[in-house]
């Protein structure tokens, strides 16, 4: 039992029960995501301490937050004051950490996004969703018969690498544009992604909205197709055009249909002002559920872009507290609609959407109670400044950036860091005479400003706005010349990302996919469901 002043603990058995009964609840995982890849407590977030400020109060915005903290005791108590300071309240931390709930034998996973993932084999198994191989589909497309494969992915990993002849359709997007843009009654429809969860999660998103034509999953994705020994394509750029009006109001009806048997809810606008009134005590997560492209083009003020088909397949990094509320929006409906009753499938029970004339009256006025971001503590110097400082001496740019942007672009000469290891970086270019921190946005490397001046008496700056600011000015990014003042741990690497064993990392993945509804199962914490939409009569 704890007293008041001592660290707040919360033994296995007890987290073990709060996360079966009602209630909201973060459980954060503060590991750098390789080494949370490796092992974690099925519900855990994970939100690197590294990048805790910034990531924080997008995946868990209510400070009063119960959060329980899972990773080792010394990460966890960093986190603890780290999260004081952002103005968190209710901070706990399991009793020894990921190794106490293992000592109490409870059942830890492996992988990225698990919840998501056992989801999709909760799918084809409760919906028995079809599927073809990639061998049989290759024969049709060699024999010209009536095929068409929609790649459910976002539309950049459609262009690295996608099955040939594939169209580019993403998630909640299938059941949006695809019914218009399949003409024939006898066409094949195929599903395709990655691996197996948005393949499965498409083809039965299409199925559910009542897609007369025949419509399959792609068995495992393009890691399917190649390790069946067939090519890829690169750089295609087919997509879909927005459908019809009377397309649309189609799709919007069969949606509509999956959304109310799923349970899935309209909100009005007194509904919201009484959510944003209650915000302190109860937790709301508005999403603009559509593509990247049109969120950039017409944004809607106070939600965050979660694209209906990445929502469903990486909940996680969108919704940090179990059991909140979710407001979905999209003034087209149909995405909004569909990725809800997925959304209640999954076992979210507040699951609501805005009625397609109120979208933009709902964002105004999310708009105008926006939820408090930290800053940091100190400004940047802007691109000019910047400039300067790195003309007037020795310089080294260390750039705290995610490790896959820092490979697609950055500043020459710069040096990918981690927040977790300034150190070692510092250590590594001493003969410097001062230092540059940046990273995608100055967000990440203004809050570790006053940690590297801690560690070094020469001057260090960081570069407000960061490498977005130094693209605006029209100064030059580079891929090359990459150098590392450590082995990046940000990110778990897919496996046809992995430069040695592509093909062991890609049948060991899809074997670990096939098998973790079973192990889900033995955690019981989730609850998934399978809502059958009503046939139109």
């Amino acid at each position: 039992m704890n007293t008041p002043g001592q660290e707040r603990i919360v033994t296995p058995a007890e987290l073990r029960e709060r996360l079966r009964r009602d209630g909201e609840l973060a459980l954060v995982d503060v590991r750098e995501e390789l080494p949370f890849s490796r092992a974690h407590l099925l519900q855990a977030r994970c939100i690197a301490l590294s990048r805790l400020e910034v990531l924080m109060p997008q995946r868990v915005p209510r400070r009063s937050t119960p959060i329980v903290l899972c990773a080792d005791s010394a990460l966890n108590e960093r986190a603890r004051g780290r999260l004081a300071r952002l103005g968190y309240t209710d901070v706990s931390a399991l009793e020894g950490g990921l190794e106490g709930w293992v000592q109490a034998g409870l059942p830890v996973f492996s992988g990225v996004n698990v919840p998501s993932k056992a989801f999709g084999e909760f799918v084809e198994h409760a919906y028995r969703t079809p599927s073809i191989d990639a061998k049989e589909l290759q024969d049709l497309l060699d024999a010209h018969a009536d095929v068409q494969v929609f790649d459910s992915r976002p539309y950049d990993d459609y262009t690295a690498e996608t099955i040939p002849t594939s169209t580019s359709a993403p998630g909640a997007e299938l059941a949006f544009r695809v019914p218009e843009a399949v003409a024939h009654d006898d066409t094949l429809v195929v599903v395709n992604c990655a691996g197996r969860t948005r393949s499965i999660l498409g083809a039965q998103s299409i199925i559910n909205a009542g897609l007369p034509q025949r419509v399959v999953a792609l068995r495992n994705g393009t890691m399917g197709w190649r390790l069946a020994g067939l090519a890829v394509e690169t750089g295609a750029e087919r997509r879909l055009a927005a459908p019809s009006r009377e397309a649309a109001q189609a799709s919007r009806a069969a949606a509509q249909r999956f959304a109310d048997a799923a349970g899935v809810r309209e909100a009005d606008l007194s509904m919201l002002r009484q959510w944003l009134d209650e915000r302190e005590a109860r937790t709301l997560y508005a999403l603009d559920v559509r593509t990247p492209d049109e969120t950039a083009r017409d944004p809607l003020p106070g939600t965050l872009s979660a694209p209906g088909g990445q929502l469903v397949q990486a909940t996680d990094l969108y919704v940090g507290t179990l059991q909140s509320r979710i407001l979905l929006l999209d003034p087209e409906h149909t995405r909004a609609l569909m990725t809800g009753a997925w959304l209640r499938c999954m076992g979210w029970r507040d699951v609501y959407v805005a009625p397609p004339h109120r979208v933009r009256d709902m964002a105004a006025l999310l708009a105008t109670r926006p939820a408090p971001l930290p800053t940091p503590a100190r400004p940047g110097l802007d691109v000019a400044e910047a400039q300067a400082y790195m003309q007037a001496m020795d310089v080294t740019v260390l750039d705290l950036s995610w490790s896959r942007q820092y490979k697609r672009r950055h500043v020459s000469g710069a040096v990918f860091a981690s927040r977790s290891h300034l150190g070692t970086a510092l250590d590594a270019h001493a003969g410097s005479a001062g230092y540059l921190l940046t990273c995608e946005d100055g967000r990440v490397s203004g809050f570790a400003l006053a940690e590297a001046q801690a560690l070094t008496s020469k001057p260090v700056h960081y570069l407000a706005g960061g490498i977005a600011a130094w693209s605006a000015a029209g100064l030059p990014l580079t891929g090359d010349g990459q150098r590392w003042s450590v082995e990046p741990e940000d990110v778990w690497l897919r496996p046809f990302e992995r430069p040695t064993q592509t093909r062991q990392a890609m049948d060991e993945y899809l074997s670990w996919e096939v098998d973790l509804l079973e192990q889900a199962r033995l955690d019981g914490s989730l609850n998934f469901q399978a809502y059958a939409p009503q046939r139109p009569t």
